[in-house]
């Protein structure tokens, strides 16, 4: 019956043309307007060209909007009454709410490979390991998102919950140094950027590119945020059920 569920989730989302522009076309295209232009192939970072730094970024930004879209799912679900719906059914209001993680992350997984294909024939140059070992965790770091938008599909009202959290992600990719780099912005900047819950994913995503930075600080952020955004969408998802 998971399974069951999971493939029509997936297909409804899929059917949903924002959210296939948003999460899928929108990073990529980012990607070949800011990322591609001949100074940034010449330039190099790391063990590649700025174009590979700047892929990874648009990467981790479509995994993140395609994970918060996925978990984010849920006010509209619950406005449509779908979430009573399942009450009847022998699915666990637990087991639902895991079903949501595993298809932001699906989604997410999508993103990511859909924004590396594109910077393959785009001239990003990553070692092997970058290739695999970026791709690899900027989708498994955009978790924290999955989380992100689990919690806010409980908290916001459906009628504008993604019309709020698009410009949300956008506002917290730049002061988390994910469009530029925090420490190209100040001293000010950079330790701001720092308590946000996009830099870690970014600084982690980028690692096996640039091998520098102080990584423990990113996976210090990246769990505490994501138990954060967790233990927020368990304490609505509790308040939500005993209402329901």
């Amino acid at each position: 019956m998971i399974i069951g569920v999971l493939g029509l989730e997936l297909r409804r989302m899929l059917r949903n043309k924002r959210t296939v522009i948003f999460t899928l076309v929108m990073p990529a295209a980012f990607f070949l307007l800011f990322g591609t232009s001949a100074a940034y192939r010449t330039e190099r970072v790391g063990d590649g060209n700025v174009t590979g730094y700047v892929l990874i970024s648009m990467a981790v930004y479509g995994a993140m909007l395609a994970t918060t879209s996925g978990g984010a799912m849920v006010s509209i679900e619950r406005a449509a009454g779908w979430s009573r719906q399942l009450r009847l059914t022998p699915l666990k209001p637990a087991t639902y709410v895991l079903i949501k993680v595993i298809l932001a992350m699906v989604i997410g997984a999508v993103s990511v490979a859909v924004a590396f294909a594109v910077g393959a024939f785009s001239g990003a140059e990553l070692p092997v390991e970058g290739w695999i070992g970026s791709g690899l965790l900027a989708w498994a770091c955009s978790l924290v998102f999955a989380a992100f938008g689990l919690f806010m599909g409980y908290l916001l009202p459906s009628e504008n919950v993604m019309q709020i959290l698009g410009p949300v992600l956008a506002l917290l990719s730049f002061a988390g140094g994910l469009f530029v780099p925090a420490d190209q912005l100040g001293s000010t900047f950079a330790t701001i950027a720092k308590f946000t819950p996009v830099y870690g994913v970014g600084e982690i995503a980028r690692y096996p590119l640039v091998q520098d930075g102080t990584l423990w600080i990113a996976v210090v952020n990246v769990l505490a945020w994501t138990a954060v955004f967790a233990a927020g969408a368990m304490w609505r998802f509790r308040r939500d059920t005993a209402r329901v």
